[in-house]
């Protein structure tokens, strides 16, 4: 196998987890923002758009947020601040007080992780 086979194989694998983990962690959001470099998952949003001669500024800051980077050691992250002029789609998840029905449990199972049982933590 080549190194470009296994980069490639890498590369794919990284995909597969990331798409396992969106999946997983969808439902504990109240937010996705769609920006033209990234997606985010965030429980707390501040969206202000600051008009321009020419174009729209929008800044944005989130809290709680998990961002969509394969590349990443950790994509949740306590806050994110993003400037951009191009397109940004917000999404409502769930309404203000819906809480998410998932628990640290279901959401290891789901994302392939078996949480240790009662007499295994400390």
């Amino acid at each position: 196998m080549s190194h470009l086979d296994e980069l490639d194989e890498f590369e794919a694998e990284l995909e597969l987890r990331l798409k396992k983990e969106y999946t997983a962690v969808f439902g504990l959001f109240r937010y996705c923002v769609l920006t033209q470099d990234a997606t985010y998952l965030c429980n707390i949003l501040d969206l202000k758009v600051e008009p321009q001669t020419s174009y729209p500024f929008f800044h944005l800051q989130m809290e709680d947020v998990w961002v969509w980077d394969k590349n990443r050691p950790t994509r949740m992250i306590p806050r994110a601040r993003v400037y951009t002029s191009g397109d940004v789609t917000v999404e409502e998840l769930r309404g203000e007080g819906d809480e998410p029905r998932l628990t640290p449990e279901a959401l290891a199972e789901r994302i392939g992780e078996v949480p240790p049982a009662d007499d295994e933590q400390l």
